[in-house]
C-alpha cells in the first residue's frame, strides 16, 4: 500500500469516526444516549450533539402528539345500567427516560397501558352518575375530571395526556327502551307540574282581576252617586233661585206640565170645575 493510499485511508477513517461521533435531534424528536446499555442523558434540545463511537448509542422517539382511538367499551352507571362509550385520547411523551424504561419506547405497548388507565378512570367516574346525568351533563365537565384523574397515573409511564374526548355515549338496545320510557314519564311529570303551576297562577290572576273589578265598580258607583247628589243639590238651588224671581210664572209652568201629563194619559177626567187644578182655565178679570 502506497503512502498516498494510507493517507486517504486515514482520512476516510477519521471522517467515519467523526460521522459516528455526531448525531442530530429534530424538533419533533426526543433522544436518549446510552453508554454500554446504560442511560446517561435524555435532555437533548433540537440540534447537533456528540457521542463516543462504539461506547455510546442513541435512540430517538417521536415527540409529536399521538392518538389512542379506543374501541367502544361498556361501563356501569350508578344505577347498574350499561352504557357504551366511544372515546379517544391525545397524548405525547413526557419523560422520555421513564417512557423507555417502563414501556420500552413502544408506542403500541404504551397505548395498551394507557387504555387500561383511561378505562379505569371512566369506570370510576361513570359509577357515580346515572344515565340521565351522563346524557345531560356537559361533556366538558367529564373530560376535565378524566384528565385530572388519569394524568398523574399516565405520568408514571412517561406519558403526558393532552386531551380526552368522548365521541358518543350509547345505550345497549336492551336498555334503551326502558330508559326512554322512564325519561318520557319524567318529562310528562314535569309538564303536569308546570301545567298545575300555570293553572294556579291563572286562578290567582283571575281572582285578583275580579276583586279589582268589584273595587273599581264600587268606587265608580260611589263617585257617580256623589256627583249625582251634588248635581241634584245644584239643580235644586238653581230652581229655588229661579222660582224666587217669579213665583207666579213658575206656578203657571207647573200647572201646564200637570195638564200635559194628565191629558196625555187619559181622555176623561172627573174633576170639580172649581178646583185649583183648573184655576188657569178660568177667565181672569
Amino acid at each position: 500500500m502506497t503512502q498516498n493510499n494510507k493517507i486517504l485511508l486515514g482520512i476516510a477513517a477519521l471522517l467515519l469516526i467523526g460521522m459516528m461521533s455526531i448525531f442530530t435531534v429534530s424538533e419533533i424528536e426526543k433522544a436518549i444516549k446510552f453508554r454500554l446499555g446504560e442511560i446517561v442523558r435524555s435532555d437533548y434540545e433540537p440540534g447537533l450533539h456528540f457521542k463516543i463511537p462504539f461506547i455510546n448509542n442513541v435512540k430517538k422517539f417521536d415527540d409529536r402528539i399521538q392518538t389512542m382511538d379506543s374501541k367502544p367499551e361498556r361501563f356501569l352507571t350508578a344505577e347498574k345500567k350499561n352504557v357504551i362509550v366511544d372515546y379517544f385520547v391525545k397524548w405525547r411523551i413526557g419523560d422520555v427516560t421513564t417512557f423507555y424504561t417502563v414501556v420500552g419506547g413502544d408506542i403500541d405497548q404504551a397505548n395498551m397501558r394507557l387504555d387500561q388507565i383511561i378505562k379505569d378512570a371512566f369506570r370510576s367516574e361513570f359509577s357515580k352518575r346515572d344515565i340521565r346525568q351522563l346524557i345531560s351533563t356537559d361533556r366538558q365537565v367529564i373530560r376535565d375530571i378524566l384528565i385530572k384523574n388519569s394524568k398523574a397515573i399516565a405520568a408514571n409511564l412517561g406519558m403526558d395526556i393532552v386531551d380526552i374526548q368522548v365521541k358518543r355515549i350509547d345505550l345497549p338496545s336492551e336498555v334503551s327502551s326502558s330508559v326512554f320510557r322512564r325519561m318520557e314519564a319524567e318529562r310528562e311529570r314535569v309538564a303536569r307540574e308546570f301545567r298545575s303551576q300555570g293553572s294556579e297562577a291563572a286562578e290567582r290572576i283571575r281572582a285578583d282581576a275580579d276583586r279589582q273589578q268589584v273595587v273599581i265598580l264600587a268606587n265608580a258607583y260611589r263617585e257617580a252617586e256623589k256627583l249625582r247628589g251634588e248635581g241634584d243639590a245644584k239643580s235644586a238651588e238653581i230652581y229655588a233661585q229661579a222660582y224666587g224671581e217669579d213665583p207666579e210664572f213658575f206656578a203657571f209652568q207647573r200647572s201646564l206640565s200637570a195638564y200635559l201629563e194628565a191629558f196625555s194619559s187619559s181622555d176623561m177626567l172627573v174633576l170639580d170645575p172649581d178646583s185649583d187644578f183648573f184655576q188657569y182655565f178660568k177667565k181672569q178679570k
